[in-house]
């Protein structure tokens, strides 16, 4: 089992952590950054309910922990949560470790992306990476594709065609990697 799938961490709970990485927040803040009209909204939408299921789920785990209370504006204080250092080493881990699944190049890969972004850290390393697990899922779709009939030929361009698109994105980021740092 990798180290990542030990944690037993969703994508929404990833998320969460890598905000919390990024500064101590609270749930409602947090909400508003995954809404449909929220920075990282646009990649991963996380309803109010999801993001404190989340917080819970990662102070279980000794991910985050409580920092302080901030005043409220109209209401009690909130609970400020930041990420511990275990969670800060699990989150550092899985922003550079690469999908292994086209299908969650669309979410997780491009919340490592923003977040390494936002945290103005070194693109190349995962970008890399990536590239290299989406040339060998190439490689042997290239491979199934000469065995293939019927549905399993269109199946099987289908994953085709999205890897290339994917490898593609990831050497167009490559090239661009000095103009996303800034």
């Amino acid at each position: 089992m990798s180290e990542l799938a030990s944690y037993r961490l969703s994508t929404t709970d990833w998320a969460v952590l890598a905000a919390l990485f990024e500064q101590p927040s609270h749930g409602f803040r947090l909400s508003l950054l995954f809404a449909p009209s929220g920075e990282l909204g646009d990649i991963w939408r996380i309803q109010r309910t999801q993001v404190y299921r989340a917080i819970e789920h990662l102070e279980a785990r000794g991910l985050i922990e409580a920092v302080r209370q901030e005043e409220g504006d109209a209401g009690p204080p909130r609970t400020l949560y930041g990420a511990t250092s275990s969670g800060q080493a699990a989150v550092l881990c899985w922003l550079y470790t690469p999908v292994t699944q086209l299908r969650y190049g669309r979410s997780d890969l491009r919340l490592k992306i923003a977040f390494l972004i936002r945290l103005q850290r070194d693109l190349e390393p995962l970008l890399k990476a990536q590239a290299g697990v989406f040339r060998a899922i190439l490689e042997d779709l290239q491979q199934q594709i000469r065995a293939a009939e019927g549905i399993q030929l269109v199946s099987a361009l289908w994953r085709m065609e999205m890897a290339r698109a994917s490898l593609g994105f990831i050497e167009r980021l490559l090239a661009q990697n000095v103009a996303l740092s800034k």
